[in-house]
């Protein structure tokens, strides 16, 4: 009796051991901020950027992956799974005075992960809206907020100018007063190690860590600028300096995750928000365009995934993906199987689950994607399998820029007057060769398609500046509390 009794408490351990559902994984979320297709050391040689590149080539490069022309679009598209044209953010970016943000009544990822167990912190920039304390990180599904709300300030001071000048710096809620002067992708790191170093590792940890960095103001300590004193273009050699120190803030965070033993265990994703502006020191060579643009410059985004449980890695994947998908995809990576989505988000999304793709090497999900649809710029464009199909301006950055090196770079503004341009990006994919007149058939089906789609558009949520967002008005910095 005695050995059939251990005999059977061995075959229940045995079965607890090897059919047990295994925990769901950390995951740590990079965004880097304006980083353009050739301005990684794994496009480019003359990048340093050694632990992006270790981490790249040790995981699986995403070649065909799209997000936004601009920033808060994208962040829209991570924190959603929606496009902007179906959430009324399609339009460029919330300025700090405009009372409007991501609409209240859309559940966010973090809201998703809280009931799978995980502990969310944000960690940079929101850039999603902050009128009111509604719109802001902590009341959207984040157990904390370390970062700024708006985009474009300062790197030392970490303070934003327009139409009034302030403080753009919280812990949760507080002012962060004693970091001028400090680097923010140094005090982002520095914070991100305080978070991994404190963490219950018997909880799964959800780290959005959108970094300020490469966005302008082009700043950065001296000594990253002087390890590019090769380029004489001085937008070039800073933008250079920031994408190492970038660099170096991120090995800092891996170094951490290797130290506290949750590396192994982690799930890290790195993906830039849009292209790169050419026009202010960043690079997309070969592609065409810039930031801004719905050329591939301005929408193909340099993007990788690491982690122990991608079971194919150490290669360059080339299914079609958008930054739509990560938000089933990661619901997914959480729970363990695909998003129904839940009993509080059963709606339709615009995202597709692309974790087999990732990490198995499976065929991509999808076939198609929109790259924007906006009724104030009047452009649109679609992706249909190897054809792209542009309605309206595309941008107006429309060249093509090398990366400059010993001479200043000339980027100049040029706008392309044709309504409808249609490319094969297989054959093509930067945008030499225009085929609308060659194939109107393909044409006449894109354009229905994206007809189709603009039923769904939503009206931009764009408005004017209120002068109550003054930081004059809240003791000197930017703060909720005025729509």
């Amino acid at each position: 009796m005695t050995v059939s009794v251990i005999g059977l408490t061995a075959l229940l351990e045995c079965l607890v051991l090897c059919y047990a559902k295994p925990p769901p994984p950390h995951i740590v979320f990079i965004v880097a901020d304006d980083l353009g297709w050739n301005d990684v050391g794994f496009r480019n040689p003359d990048i340093k950027s050694p632990n992006l590149d270790k981490l790249a080539h040790e995981g699986v490069i995403l070649d065909q992956y799209y997000v936004q022309p601009v920033c808060t679009p994208s962040r829209n598209a991570f924190m959603t799974g929606y496009y902007p044209f179906h959430t009324g953010l399609q339009d460029g970016v919330i300025f700090p005075n405009q009372p409007y943000g991501l609409p209240l009544n859309l559940t966010l990822l973090p809201q998703m992960l809280k009931p799978l167990g995980y502990s969310t912190h944000i960690i940079g920039k929101w850039h999603l809206g902050f009128c009111k304390w509604d719109y802001t990180p902590t009341w959207r599904g984040f157990d904390s907020f370390y970062g700024y709300y708006t985009g474009s300030e300062d790197y030392f001071s970490h303070t934003r100018a327009y139409k009034g000048i302030g403080l753009d710096f919280r812990d949760n809620t507080r002012v962060v007063l004693d970091k001028n002067g400090t680097y923010s992708s140094i005090v982002f790191a520095e914070q991100a190690k305080k978070i991994i170093s404190s963490h219950n590792q018997t909880v799964p940890l959800y780290l959005y860590l959108p970094f300020q960095s490469v966005h302008a103001p082009l700043e950065v300590p001296q000594v990253y600028e002087d390890m590019y004193s090769f380029i004489k273009d001085k937008y070039r050699r800073i933008f250079s300096g920031m994408v190492t120190a970038m660099d170096d803030a991120i090995g800092n965070v891996t170094q951490a995750l290797v130290d506290y033993g949750m590396m192994k265990d982690t799930l890290l994703v790195f993906t830039t928000d849009n292209g790169g502006p050419s026009y202010l020191g960043a690079n997309n060579w070969p592609l065409r365009g810039a930031k801004t643009t719905l050329w591939e410059g301005g929408t193909r985004g340099t993007a990788f995934v690491h982690g122990s449980m991608v079971q194919k890695s150490g290669y360059v994947n080339t299914g079609l993906m958008h930054a739509v998908d990560w938000f089933p995809t990661l619901l997914t990576v959480a729970s363990g199987r695909p998003p129904g989505l839940s009993s509080h988000r059963t709606d339709s999304i615009d995202g597709v689950d692309q974790w087999a793709m990732i990490s198995q090497g499976a065929a991509s999900h999808r076939e198609e994607f929109i790259y924007n649809i906006d009724r104030i710029k009047n452009n649109s464009a679609i992706r249909s399998g190897d054809y792209k199909l542009i309605m309206g301006n595309p941008g107006y950055y429309s060249g093509w820029y090398p990366p400059p090196k010993l001479d200043a770079a000339q980027v100049k503004k040029t706008m392309h007057t044709a309504d409808i341009r249609l490319f094969n990006l297989k054959e093509d994919p930067t945008e030499h060769n225009e085929l609308s007149s060659k194939f109107p058939d393909i044409v006449k089906k894109l354009q229905a398609k994206l007809l189709n789609y603009k039923k769904g558009e939503k009206a931009p949520l764009n408005k004017p500046g209120d002068p109550r967002a003054n930081p004059k008005y809240f003791g000197g910095a930017w703060t909720p509390g005025w729509c």
